[in-house]
């Protein structure tokens, strides 16, 4: 079974399509590949956070929507449904939760764990959409759920 088969090497960070899906290389860590993914976010995020909100939500927007691509595209490469190695879906989950969000070490910390928690534990109705939604889109929109529910809670406490 492919699932079975170390990440380096289903995914080749020659291809351009593999390097963003794994997340630059972040995905290809054995233990826990999604945390990883989304710590690749954060200086990416840091980043980004220097634009106008409204330039941040079209990056955002645009990250979301190739990445339905960029992850169907990883997928079926690897012969394998939302690989764990595949973290682009994570990191475009940690710029939704953080949309609108002030910067400091508290936000994105809070951000960051809450964003995992929902992505982890799966809650109604992410679990449900990561069992039945397939493809690119299926693997970006139950992280993106888990982020919109992560940007609600961040709206109120911050």
């Amino acid at each position: 079974m492919k699932k079975d088969i170390p990440a380096h090497k289903l995914f080749k960070l020659s291809d351009p399509i593999h390097f963003l899906a794994v997340g630059f290389g972040s995905g290809l860590i054995p233990k826990a590949p999604g945390t990883f993914g989304t710590l690749a976010a954060v200086p990416l995020f840091l980043l980004a956070s220097y634009l106008p909100i409204s330039l941040f939500i079209v990056l955002t927007v645009v990250m979301t929507i190739v990445g339905i691509y960029i992850c169907d595209k990883a997928a079926a490469d690897a012969g394998v449904h939302d690989h764990g190695a595949i973290v682009w879906d994570e990191i475009v989950g940690f710029f939704i939760c953080m949309v609108g969000i002030s910067v400091s070490w508290e936000s994105v910390l809070t951000g960051f764990l809450l964003f995992r928690f929902f992505d982890i534990v799966k809650p109604w109705p992410i679990k449900w959409i990561d069992v039945r939604v397939r493809g690119g889109f299926g693997i970006m929109l139950d992280d993106v759920v888990a982020a919109f529910m992560t940007l609600a809670i961040m709206h109120v406490i911050f």
